[in-house]
């Protein structure tokens, strides 16, 4: 019996473990070209993730998003963005759920998400979905929101109520969430550790008005700086590392950066730029709304849904978590990724997403040019 109730636990703590993200809003005071950002480094157990876009409707809007590979049909969006230059994120709270539903009943973010996708043009939109949605809501979550007006903010959302969080009263300009709401029951919930590393890695940032989306591709979420040890252990010279409250984990299955636009500007020019499957070990990739902004790697145009950049990715993660017996699901090989010789996967790829943002930016230089033509 105590056998039993010990496996249990550690089944449960394993859940809350995968079921978690790493998030933030950021307001265009804090960012480099003045344009606002949500991101989401999201953990699932779904491994195998895709994008897809959801054409619009007489009733509802184009959309791009996130979504698990089985999901054919688009009903779960995780992160997306849609036509309206409105996008929305979440990150599961254990600390805000004050009623008896029944858990199996529970965990429709992504359902909601959708929703808010097809109807929201700005965040106050997003508010009232909240309000006039039937309650119970069954989701426990922080929903992170942005529109093309630039405003941005956090929706604490149980069952039946909500708290939200405007990015324009943080002096930082920087919003930040994982697994607890600041608005639930006080110590509880989880990601308090990542939370730290997100905030300290962030700083220098945020004190130069400088983040861009590689801050949070190539900085965060590739970094194994732990902030309750004080130790980055990518420039540490131990080979084998516990994987425990980094940003990037064995569940994390992409980083995703959304860049809003200007006030003014066309929401068209709105952009997702995701780094698919194991973060570390990822080419990161532009996506916009309309024919073609989606690359092929990124959909789920293989067997049972699957996309292939998210299966290349995920081989390389193999060989970073080599060890499959035991608890060797757990240990990291950090010499995979970083090493002397400049030849582990987040070395190589980083190096390259340099050229990836490069291009991205030129050819949303010819969108802008383009538009504005358009419009004489």
């Amino acid at each position: 019996m105590k056998k039993t109730i010990i496996t249990l636990l550690a089944a449960l703590l394993y859940a809350l473990d995968v079921c978690a993200c790493t998030s933030a809003v950021v307001a265009g005071i804090a960012t480099k070209n003045h344009r606002p950002i949500i991101w989401k480094n999201r953990d699932t157990d779904a491994v195998n993730n895709k994008v897809g876009r959801v054409c619009a409707t007489d009733s509802t809007f184009e959309y791009v998003a996130l979504f698990n590979a089985a999901d054919s049909l688009f009903q779960n969006a995780w992160i997306g963005f849609n036509s309206q230059g409105f996008a929305i994120l979440n990150t599961a709270s254990y600390n805000l759920k004050d009623d008896t539903i029944p858990d199996e009943c529970m965990d429709q973010e992504g359902r909601l998400m959708s929703i808010a996708l097809r109807k929201c043009r700005t965040v106050d939109d997003f508010e009232k979905l909240l309000n006039n949605l039937p309650k119970p809501l069954y989701v426990e979550a922080n929903f992170g929101v942005m529109d093309a007006k630039g405003n941005g903010a956090y929706f604490e959302t149980n069952n039946t109520t909500f708290r939200r969080y405007n990015v324009s009263d943080a002096p930082s300009g920087v919003l930040t969430r994982t697994n607890y709401s600041y608005s639930g029951r006080t110590d509880k919930g989880m990601g308090y550790i990542r939370e730290e590393n997100e905030r300290y890695l962030l700083r220098p940032f945020v004190q130069s008005h400088s983040i861009t989306p590689a801050t949070f591709t190539e900085v965060l979420s590739r970094s194994f700086y732990h902030s309750l040890i004080g130790k980055d252990f990518a420039t540490d010279t131990t080979r084998w590392v516990i994987d425990q409250d980094f940003i990037p984990r064995h569940s994390t299955t992409a980083s995703v950066v959304i860049e809003g636009v200007l006030p003014g500007e066309n929401p068209s020019l709105t952009t997702m730029w995701i780094a698919m499957g194991y973060p570390p070990c990822a080419k990161v990739q532009p996506v916009w709304l309309g024919e073609g902004g989606v690359p092929d790697s990124l959909q789920g145009l293989g067997k049972n849904g699957h996309s292939a950049q998210c299966d290349k990715v995920l081989k390389r993660k193999h060989e970073v978590f080599p060890i499959k017996r035991g608890n060797g699901i757990h240990y990291i090989d950090m010499r995979k990724l970083f090493n002397d010789e400049g030849t582990g996967y987040s070395q190589i790829l980083s190096a390259l997403n340099e050229g990836v943002y490069r291009q991205g930016y030129l050819e949303l230089d010819k969108r802008r040019a383009a538009l504005k033509k358009k419009k004489k």
